[in-house]
């Protein structure tokens, strides 16, 4: 249970699947199909879904770069949390839109595992809420930087390992597959 009284709901979280951030990704259509399907599940099941977008100077509001992959497409009454930082909670609306549903218990999807999901998954966690990683629905991209250069295939493999047994007092993270998810959600 998390860390957080009175709140006992799940709520599935999808991280800037956004056209441009996802561009080049690792496994794109495997990982948004995968979306895609938890999406389906948790709305049968009306888990609350929430979507977030990324903004920067190179990705500004209502750009096409900017938009959700046209793969996905987010329902009338699901929130969208607008953010310009790497933590979905950094001044946003995010905590009050989780307080409001009763949300205690975080399932993370999107993009990318080595930014802006594992910055998240963090601050979840530091805020005292469970995490769900689901291992083959975050992707990432190639890069290169001043150490090296690390494929995305790696950073995703390493962001699923830091998070299968880091556990803080009171709350955990956990990581499970998408098929792991949605036999789990079969039994709700």
């Amino acid at each position: 249970m998390s860390a957080i009284p009175n709140r006992k709901a799940v709520a599935l979280v999808v991280i800037d699947v956004q056209v441009n951030v996802v561009k080049e990704a690792f496994d794109r259509t495997a990982v948004i199909s995968n979306i895609n399907s938890l999406v389906d599940a948790a709305r049968k099941k009306h888990f609350p879904v929430i979507w977030v977008q990324h903004s920067d100077e190179g990705m500004q509001i209502d750009s096409a770069g900017w938009q959700l992959a046209p793969e996905l497409d987010p329902a009338k009454d699901e929130e969208i949390i607008l953010k310009k930082y790497r933590s979905s909670f950094e001044e946003t609306n995010l905590e009050e839109v989780l307080e409001k549903l009763g949300v205690g218990h975080l399932v993370i999807t999107g993009a990318e595992s080595n930014n802006c999901v594992r910055f998240t998954s963090h601050a979840a966690l530091d805020r005292g809420y469970d995490i769900t990683l689901v291992s083959d629905a975050h992707t990432t991209s190639d890069y290169t930087w001043t150490y090296g250069s690390v494929s995305a295939q790696e950073v995703i493999k390493e962001q699923n390992g830091s998070f299968a047994f880091y556990d803080l007092p009171g709350r955990s993270a956990n990581v499970k597959s998408t098929a792991e998810i949605l036999a789990m959600a079969e039994s709700y």
